[in-house]
């Protein structure tokens, strides 16, 4: 943990410094790292951001800069970040092509049990149809599936706040199988 802030705490420092002086691929070397170069992540629990909704990574880097969300290191990583700064990083993995699907094909009994979840909880009204989200409303196909299922599992208890009560409201109801269906299906897609 203790070197897991350090990282993040040199990476924050470099975010900052580098702000406005070095070109923009540069400046997203530390967010890829992680985040995967290619838009999708290698990392456990950390999410691929290729094709995520620039609208929705705004907001979220505001939040880890403002502190209303934790999740270290990029509390740190946004902390000296500007308004300005938040829109360019936003911008630009915006344009990363979408994450590649893991797992393989999801079998049919998930693919119909996850469907009529999604059909019940309405996630397509807000993720659009084939989950890839829009606006401020994340892209959720092909995500990491234990990060989408620590997300759910998050709003559910609501230890992971929205920047609205929306997931929060629509998670309540779902159980930890439900869960785990949801995110093994929406990985796989």
């Amino acid at each position: 943990m203790r070197r897991a802030r350090s990282l993040a705490l040199l990476m924050a420092t470099f975010l900052v410094g580098a702000a406005s002086a070095a070109p923009m691929g540069e400046r997203l070397a530390p967010c890829l790292a992680c985040h995967g170069e290619g838009g999708t992540s290698l990392t456990e629990g950390v999410p691929s951001l290729g094709a995520q909704m620039p609208d929705y990574i705004v907001t979220q880097l505001f939040q880890f800069r403002e502190g209303q969300r934790q999740a270290p290191p990029m509390n740190a990583m946004a902390a000296g970040l500007s308004d300005d700064d938040l829109r360019s990083y936003a911008d630009a993995l915006g344009t990363l092509p979408p994450p590649v699907p893991s797992g393989g094909a999801p079998d049919p009994e998930l693919a119909t049990r996850a469907q009529a979840l999604i059909a019940k909880h309405q996630c397509n009204s807000c993720h659009t149809a084939d989950l890839t989200g829009r606006d401020n409303i994340p892209r959720i196909r092909g995500q990491r599936e234990e990060y989408l299922a620590a997300a759910l599992t998050g709003y559910r208890s609501n230890t992971r706040p929205g920047y609205d009560p929306a997931m929060n409201e629509a998670a309540q109801g779902l159980k930890d199988g439900e869960i785990r269906d949801l995110a093994a299906y929406i990985a796989r897609l």
